[in-house]
């Protein structure tokens, strides 16, 4: 199983872009990583940093891309956190049908199961996976729902990673309650909001402390 970057401290952006990320870390406050996806395929640019890989399904899954993508960086696998096995965006049922189809064609990777909407009512395959990754509509990611999923990881020592965390509230929604990583797009590509997430926590909002 991959180690843990820690247990309710705080929480690594992954990042998927081009850019120093050196400098990345700097302006978010916030340990760095990468995010590697089957859609802009960026090197990992410092193979001695951790890593996840998604499969891209939020806009266009792209399986024989994902399966390249675990191919080119098999070398740095050491330093991967979680693979995240294709998923149907919105719908738990289809996603663990994906999950049983190509897990057993990802043996030797850190598997991440994609939550989705309706997780809550369906088994989780916890000894199958190494990590859990929170997707699901903006309503249904920051539930009681999901916090149970995530208080059962931690119980059981898998990675939690948070996805389209690119607010200063969301990102310190996940933090606060354990999540490992996070990634988004907005926090990859523009400066602006990662100093924005840089002061979370700062200013409380009605979001803190709510499960909506």
């Amino acid at each position: 199983m991959t180690s843990l970057p820690g247990s309710k401290g705080q929480m690594m952006a992954l990042l998927d872009n081009g850019q120093d990320l050196a400098a990345c870390e700097r302006e978010i406050g916030a340990r760095v990583g990468q995010l590697l996806t089957p859609l802009t395929r960026y090197r990992n640019r410092e193979p001695s940093r951790k890593f996840g890989i998604d499969n891209g399904g939020f806009n266009e899954l792209d399986v024989p891309g994902l399966f390249s993508l675990l191919d080119r960086e098999k070398p740095n696998r050491e330093h991967c956190l979680f693979v995240a096995v294709p998923d149907i965006v919105f719908s738990a049922q289809r996603t663990l049908e994906l999950f049983h189809h190509f897990a057993p064609r990802m043996a030797g990777w850190p598997l991440a199961l994609v939550c989705q909407d309706g997780q809550e009512n369906l088994p989780i395959p916890w000894d199958q996976i190494d990590a859990v990754f929170i997707g699901g509509s903006d309503g249904w990611k920051c539930s009681r729902h999901v916090e149970a999923i995530m208080k059962t990881a931690h119980v059981l020592g898998k990675h939690i990673h948070a996805g389209r965390v690119n607010t200063p509230e969301r990102f310190h929604w996940f933090e606060q309650r354990g999540a490992h990583s996070g990634d988004g797009t907005g926090m990859s590509r523009y400066t602006h909001m990662r100093e924005a997430i840089a002061r979370r926590g700062q200013v409380a909002t009605l979001f803190d402390g709510e499960a909506a």
